[in-house]
Parts: C-alpha cells; sequence; structure tokens
C-alpha cells in the first residue's frame, strides 16, 4: 500500500517515546555544554597536548594535590556558610543602612571585594551578584546595575589578590613557590592599594546619588524571580562550626596544619553538619583545575614552547603573564608560565591584574556575564533593562576592564 502524501504521518507511542527521548537528551547535553563551556574547552585542550606528549609516570607529578584539596575545602565551608545564611544577612544589615544608588553600589562592591579575600572571587561573586541585583530591582536603580556588576566583577577579581586564598591562582603559586606569608603581602600591597583606589573612584564618579524610587516592586519579589529567595533566619551553631573548620582550611593553606588532616575534617563535618554543601561544591571547576596542570605540564615538555615562553618570561615576566591571562585566562596562565620561571613576583603580579580585561581574562567575569543575561531574561520587560543589551554590557565591561589593567600594568610596571 502507498502512502498518501495528503495524509498526516502517525507515530505510535513507542516512536513517540524514543523522539522525545531524543530531544530530551539533546537538551540535556546542550544544557550541560552551557553550563561546562569552561571545562570542556580546558578538558579538550589538555587532550590536544595529550597527542603530542602521551601519558607517561610523568603526568602523576602534573597534579598539585594541596591546591585542588584547599580549593575543595574552601568551596564546601563558603557554600555551608551560605547555606547557614551567614552571608546574605551581614550583606543585607548593611546594605538597608544606605538610601541612595551610589551608596548602596559602593556598599554591595564593598562587601563583594571584602568577601572576595575569604571566600573567593568566585563565590563572592555567585553569593553577591543576586542580592546587588534584588536591591537595586526592588529600589527602582535597574539603570545602574549595568555599572555595579562591572565593579562588583572587579572587585571580587582584584580584591582576592592580597591573600593566598583569595583566588584559585594564588592558591596554586602560593604553594608552588613555598611563598612566605610577609613576602606575599608585600608583593601584593601595590597593585591591592591601586585597585581599591580605582574601584572607589569609580563608584564616586559614574554612580548617581539618586534615591529610591517609591513604587519600585519588593526585593522578596525580585529574589523569587532570580532564584535567590533566601529570607531563612541565621543558623549560627551551624555557621560557627563551619567557620572552624574554614579557619583549619586556611591554617592549612599557611601550612600551620597539614592539608590532608583540614581535608579529612572538613568532609567528616560537613557529612555531619551540611551534606547539601558536599553535594553543591563545584566539582567542574575543580575537573577544570586538573585539566590545566595537563595542560601546563604537557607544554613545558614540549621544546619549541618551551624555548619561547622562558624567553618571554625573561624578557618580560609582567607583561607576558598578564597578556597570556587575557587569551587563556589567569589561572591556566599562572599554572602554564610558573614552569617557564623561578622568580614569582613578577608572575604573581601578572595573573592577578590580568584578571581584568578581556571577558576571558577570569572565571568570575564569565561568572558576572552569564548573571547579568538572567537577570534581562526575568526582568526584560523592563524599559531600562531592555534598552541594555548584552553586547552593551560587554563592551562597557571591557571599557572599564582595559582602563584598569592599563593603570595597574603601567604602575606596577614603573615600581617594580
Amino acid at each position: 500500500m502507498t502512502h498518501d502524501p495528503t495524509r498526516p504521518r502517525t507515530i505510535n507511542a513507542p516512536q513517540a517515546r524514543g523522539v522525545l527521548a531524543r530531544r530530551d537528551a539533546v537538551s540535556a547535553c546542550a544544557r550541560f555544554a552551557r553550563t561546562h563551556a569552561v571545562l570542556l574547552v580546558s578538558a579538550a585542550v589538555a587532550a590536544a597536548t595529550m597527542l603530542a606528549v602521551p601519558p607517561d609516570a610523568a603526568y602523576l607529578g602534573y597534579f598539585d594535590l594541596k591546591t585542588l584539596a584547599c580549593l575543595f575545602g574552601i568551596l564546601a565551608l563558603v557554600g555551608a556558610l551560605r547555606n547557614a545564611g551567614v552571608f546574605e544577612a551581614t550583606a543585607r544589615a548593611l546594605v538597608a543602612r544606605f538610601s541612595t544608588c551610589r551608596a548602596a553600589i559602593a556598599a554591595i562592591v564593598g562587601i563583594t571585594l571584602v568577601l572576595s579575600m575569604i571566600a573567593t572571587n568566585d563565590m563572592a561573586l555567585v553569593m553577591m551578584l543576586p542580592l546587588c541585583a534584588a536591591t537595586l530591582l526592588k529600589a527602582g536603580w535597574e539603570r545602574a546595575l549595568p555599572f555595579a556588576f562591572i565593579m562588583q566583577s572587579l572587585a571580587a577579581n582584584l580584591g582576592g589578590m592580597i591573600v593566598p586564598f583569595g583566588n584559585p591562582q594564588n592558591l596554586y603559586l602560593f604553594e608552588r613557590f613555598s611563598i612566605p606569608l610577609a613576602d606575599f603581602l608585600t608583593v601584593m600591597a601595590l597593585p591591592f592599594a591601586v585597585s581599591v583606589l580605582l574601584i572607589g573612584v569609580c563608584c564616586v564618579a559614574f554612580a548617581k546619588p539618586a534615591p529610591r524610587v517609591p513604587e519600585a516592586r519588593p526585593a522578596q519579589e525580585s529574589e523569587r524571580e532570580l532564584g535567590q529567595d533566601r529570607s531563612a533566619p541565621v543558623d549560627r551553631r551551624r555557621a560557627l562550626a563551619c567557620g572552624a573548620l574554614l579557619a583549619l582550611v586556611i591554617a592549612s593553606v599557611f601550612r600551620l596544619v597539614p592539608y590532608p588532616v583540614a581535608l579529612v575534617a572538613v568532609i567528616a563535618g560537613l557529612f555531619v553538619l551540611d551534606r547539601r554543601a558536599l553535594r553543591s561544591v563545584d566539582f567542574g571547576l575543580l575537573l577544570t583545575f586538573a585539566c590545566f596542570f595537563v595542560f601546563a605540564g604537557n607544554m613545558a615538555r614540549m621544546p619549541a614552547v618551551e624555548e619561547v615562553l622562558s624567553r618571554a618570561m625573561a624578557h618580560n615576566a609582567l607583561l607576558a603573564s598578564a597578556g597570556a591571562s587575557q587569551i587563556i585566562s589567569n589561572v591556566p596562565a599562572a599554572v602554564l608560565l610558573s614552569h617557564f620561571t623561578d622568580s614569582y613576583e613578577a608572575l604573581l603580579v601578572g595573573v592577578n591584574i590580568g584578571g581584568a580585561g578581556t571577558l576571558v581574562a577570569s572565571l568570575a567575569s564569565l561568572i558576572t556575564f552569564n548573571q547579568y543575561r538572567a537577570v534581562r531574561a526575568a526582568f526584560g520587560r523592563r524599559s531600562e533593562l531592555a534598552r541594555q543589551t548584552a553586547g552593551g554590557f560587554v563592551a562597557r565591561f571591557t571599557a572599564f576592564n582595559l582602563c584598569f589593567l592599563a593603570v595597574l600594568y603601567v604602575v606596577c610596571a614603573f615600581w617594580s
């Protein structure tokens, strides 16, 4: 029997289920690719280097287990403290004291900067960007949202540079070169001070002192649409226990406690206190770090690459590290270039100021951009947000970041 082309083709139930299953699988793969784009790219690059340097026993020496263990502990405990309501309650109490747009932005950016020293730059943004969006939307200050997000990104990237555990590249370099704490603080004091000054000047110069708009919507409504409704009270007992565990991890960073002891204590403690914090650790970031180690270790074993990068680091390590950060991001730049120098000072400064610049210079910058897109998707009907496109945000973000990078590079190069 021939099929009549004018009649619709019927699909039986098993075929329909198969089509839906394939469609769901494709959607799941697409979501995974969007969510873990950095991991997938780093894995692909690491795999490509394995073609030139086949796996062997030397691979075992690539991985800095202490860096991975400390990073895991910090991420897990910051998540537990966030679940306990500590950061949100503190930030709300401080932000609520300010009644103008300029003061609110300055407070939010300042809190983000301080949090980056405690909770790493990425986690500071994950916690503070939604609070910033909810606060500005509540007050009717959505026009200032792009600027506030840009300043938060700069505060997180540049504020965390002053402490070894403020960002992943510091944690890695602090351990790799066994840097004394006093020397670390001395090296990073100037770029940190200049960064804080620049951020403060920008908050005063570019944020308008506008009062609240009376008819603006409640903060809780804004937060629910962003999936960030966190009005639960602080669990003080759990917060104190997690704070003690975080102090133990920081002590292991400073080599006061063996890191395996701290790691076991964190896992055992959170298994009792907050298993959700263990499950919510960004394991994608840890795997990305492992890919960086493979990539950097293999690149260091390629004679042509070794010659070029050794020459670049010997000629101008500050420029080489800041420039490499703009292309491959500052964490892989730190891991890669650490193989080609015995002097950590310029490398440490370069990969930190190199976090400013292009959108790919730091993972924290990508977090900021993704959060801005989420806010526009949720509140795109608001006229002020509708006029501020994602492309316009990237242009403003890049302009501010490149200006910061230029000033910091000139100052650090002059005083080095």
